[in-house]
């Protein structure tokens, strides 16, 4: 893959994991963690076993596809089959593809529960267990049917759990699941990708449209996320920017998963580059040349903030993340600001115009400074081919 250096992720845990030992790695994103464990997963299977050998679970659809393209090219090379499973689409080629025999599994918790529960999935085989964005996997949303999917499988099993954001209670709950887990702990201290600068603006909601047309005026045809806080407010938010004249598409939890899977082509090649989406978008997606990712509507947490920023200044490159903030989202704010346990210098937008004040404190009245238009832009160049295979 043309890849001569292991990252500090990848380097920790890749022994650890070949070893059998259960393991907690925590990286910050876009430090290579699906090879991390893509790399052990192709060694550890055996192609003259038929049945599924390795499980790995991840949230969203999006990741699923990338995940599973990330494991198919080390796997497919020793004779592995790998099969993916997600909702949205016809659940009888999945079966089929079961049927045929396949020693990895990549899945979404509910499409392959629903496999478990139909008996087209057996997983009494599985040697190993991945759960990617395991913060998530293990939350209110998820957790039920990620244990349920644990019980149909043997307790012998090897469990590896990786995310960009592992809260205290991560571990505790990781405990009933783990056995002796060896913890890898890269960047257990930051909260966003040191690449990434950012650009905090207060900002009156009625000002939020023009003020993100002035942005994507200064893109220079770099791809940007725009993220917003609702299905309907993304879509709503794409079709006007359409209808002024940008190149944006939405990406959000009601589209088909065919609508979905071509939004993401379309940004991935560029003839989309203005992808307007809701949190779908915010984990493990991996796109090369995100120099931007603007904020539009806040996130509900600091973990997503973290996750939403990590989309762009990824495997070292440099990215920038701008952040609106109504005065009705004041304390939303100062609540994300409060868990990420950092400072943000925060500046009043009005009318293109940035002017500072201090951190985090609250709106004043800018004083008239000339019209900033552009902003510095930087191109991320990537040390490996294929960068994209390992950044995720």
């Amino acid at each position: 893959m043309g890849i001569s250096a292991p990252t500090p992720i990848q380097e920790k845990t890749i022994p650890q994991f070949l070893a059998g030992h259960d393991l907690i790695g925590q990286a910050r994103t876009g430090s290579g963690k699906t090879l991390a464990f893509a790399v052990p997963l192709a060694e550890r299977c055996d192609p003259s076993d038929r049945r599924v050998q390795a499980l790995v679970l991840v949230p969203t659809r999006e990741l699923a596809i990338q995940v599973a393209g990330v494991v198919d090219s080390l796997a497919s090379p020793q004779g592995l089959r790998v099969t993916l499973l997600y909702g949205g689409r016809s659940f009888r080629p999945e079966s089929t593809a079961l049927k045929r025999g396949a020693q990895i599994i990549i899945g979404t918790p509910g499409r392959t529960l629903d496999h478990l529960r139909q008996g087209t999935l057996d997983l009494r085989g599985v040697r190993v267990m991945v759960l990617d964005e395991a913060d998530e996997m293990l939350d209110m949303g998820f957790a039920r049917d990620v244990e349920a999917i644990l019980s149909r499988t043997p307790a012998s099993r090897q469990t590896v759990l990786f995310s960009a954001t592992m809260p205290g209670w991560v571990a505790k709950t990781a405990a009933k699941h783990l056995r002796n887990p060896v913890t890898v702990q890269v960047d257990a201290n930051v909260n966003a990708p040191p690449t990434v600068e950012h650009l905090i603006y207060s900002i009156k909601r009625h000002d939020k449209l023009g003020a993100l047309r002035t942005l994507l005026d200064d893109r220079k045809d770099a791809p940007v996320i725009v993220f917003g806080r609702t299905k309907h407010g993304v879509k709503k938010l794409a079709k006007q920017l359409a209808a002024l004249g940008y190149p944006a598409g939405a990406l959000q939890g009601n589209l088909s998963q065919r609508a979905r899977e071509r939004m993401m082509a379309e940004f991935r090649s560029g003839t989309t580059p203005v992808l307007v989406a809701t949190n779908v978008a915010a984990r493990g997606l991996d796109i090369q040349g995100i120099e931007q990712v603007i904020n539009y509507d806040l996130p509900d947490s600091d973990k997503l903030f973290t996750h939403r920023v990590g989309r762009t200044g990824r495997m070292g490159s440099s990215g920038e993340a701008v952040t609106f903030v109504t005065p009705d989202e004041e304390k939303k704010w100062r609540e994300i600001v409060r868990g990420l346990g950092r400072r943000f210098i925060r500046k009043p937008w009005k009318g293109g115009q940035a002017n500072a004040q201090g951190p985090d404190q609250s709106p004043r009245q800018p004083q008239r400074t000339s019209r900033r238009r552009g902003m510095p832009r930087h191109r991320p160049e990537f040390s490996a081919p294929n960068a994209s295979a390992i950044s995720s």
